[in-house]
């Protein structure tokens, strides 16, 4: 009998296994393809270490001059998918290899194959029944695939990431995060990036000052965007090397298909509620089913990988005793984009309909000793706080490491943090993560190198 069997070893479900494990549950996880899921096999991990990659490529052909680096042909200059494709490879193995060791060395059971469930209480594994005290459904999420009949057009999620010749124009589908990363690292390679919405806009939980900065800086990148069209299918709208969405045709030889994605829904002999291709939950992510939870993109609540590992752990400290509710207001949202974007809490728009007045201060990069010594000063720090009290209601960032900096905003918030503790928290010199203080020095008064 275990105390926990988890379907799914992503970052939501191993990260739970090896917490269950460290207080000392008996738990098996199981896995049907490889340890790690899609994001450390071919999702998160392999596509930034190819975008660093490519924004190394970038900044060498673009910026060794400025820095006084001499003697660089950039006609000699070209960049080799399949040679950074080695690269990401490592990593990945180095990465899966070390949770792997860490499941084990917790002692949770790692079980391959299939899982279905056929009880509140167990669930069935290449004919093996698992007993169990909890079920954690950890299985993830999977872009709708697109319909084709043309050979090597699409490019689906689990394929992306492999050695290929890569084309010259090339047609991204998606809005959200993972279609934006996308579609800047083929037009860094030099390709003829077309990027397909389905929606009015692009990044859908964004910030419209978010969402309007990277709508301009993917112009600038020379990426088209094409809204309101989505791509099931390439039956019916295909001719001779052209893809038809409306009334526009786009030379199209490679269709990368990162749309956004349903949850993958397992076999079950009883009935658990869905709604839209997800597990329906409640706040501790327990389905309609007792001693059943549903945690990370499966639930359709987040499909960020430190969320679904954050859910993951509020699940089995729950189940340990230890109750916590998890504030999903608080966690932060991150692009790896160029230059990265992240943010937190709530977007002006929500702080104004829930009725607060608002202070909203900024600070640009461009006052930054430090981003201007790295030649990278495109972006901002934004706060949104109240008036009467001071407290910090959202965080918004772009800047080449926002992904890093976000994390600090968090502390913030989960502290409660006011603009005024924000003011006075001295930071090193000299650090991007200055401009915190300046703006809480402009929500206070007036910021210093402003």
């Amino acid at each position: 009998m275990y105390d926990i069997v988890i379907i799914g070893s992503g970052p939501a479900g191993y990260v739970a296994a090896i917490r269950a494990g460290q207080l000392g549950l008996r738990c098996a996880i199981v896995e049907k393809n490889s340890i790690g899921g899609m994001c450390l096999n071919w999702g998160c991990i392999p596509s930034k270490a190819m975008l660093e990659s490519v924004k190394l490529y970038q900044r060498i052909l673009n910026d060794s001059s400025r820095f006084g680096i001499e003697g660089i042909e950039k006609k000699n200059l070209l960049f080799n998918w399949n040679s950074a494709l080695k690269r990401a490879v490592t990593i990945v193995k180095r990465l899966t290899g070390g949770v792997e060791f860490l499941l084990k060395k917790n002692g949770v059971e790692i079980i391959t194959g299939e899982a279905k469930i056929v009880s509140s209480g167990s669930v069935l594994v290449n004919n093996q029944l698992l007993k169990t005290k909890n079920i954690i459904i950890a299985t993830g999420s999977t872009s709708p695939a697109i319909e084709t009949n043309v050979e090597n057009l699409v490019a689906e999620p689990l394929s992306l990431f492999t050695e290929r010749d890569i084309p010259s124009d090339i047609v991204v589908r998606g809005n959200g995060p993972i279609a934006i990363e996308l579609a800047q690292l083929f037009s860094f390679m030099g390709r003829k990036v077309t990027l397909v919405s389905e929606s009015g806009f692009i990044m859908p939980k964004a910030d419209n000052y978010i969402r309007d900065f990277m709508t301009a800086r993917l112009k600038k990148d020379r990426i088209d965007i094409i809204y309101n069209q989505d791509i099931k299918s390439v039956r019916e709208s295909w001719s001779e090397g052209m893809l038809i969405l409306g009334e526009k045709q786009i030379k199209c030889d490679l269709i990368v298909n990162a749309s956004k994605r349903k949850g993958n829904i397992i076999k079950s002999d009883i009935e658990i509620e869905t709604s839209d291709g997800y597990y329906v939950t409640d706040d501790r992510f327990e389905t309609s089913v007792k001693n059943i939870f549903a945690v990370g993109d499966v639930n359709g609540k987040s499909f960020f990988a430190h969320i679904a590992s954050a859910q993951g752990l509020n699940v089995i400290n729950h189940l340990a005793g230890i109750d916590q509710k998890l504030d999903m207001n608080k966690l932060p949202m991150n692009m790896y984009s160029v230059p990265e974007a992240a943010q937190i809490g709530l977007t002006m728009e929500q702080a104004e309909e829930a009725g607060y007045e608002l202070k909203i201060s900024e600070f640009p990069l461009s006052a930054n000793g430090k981003a201007q010594t790295e030649g990278n000063a495109e972006g901002f720090l934004r706060l949104i706080s109240e008036k009467r009290f001071g407290e910090v209601l959202g965080v918004q960032i772009i800047a080449p490491h926002a992904t890093d900096m976000i994390n600090e905003a968090a502390a913030y918030m989960q502290l409660e943090s006011t603009v005024y503790d924000i003011a006075k928290t001295v930071h090193t010199h000299p650090t991007i993560s200055e401009v915190f203080m300046e703006a809480g020095f402009e929500a206070v008064d007036h910021a210093i190198h402003k």
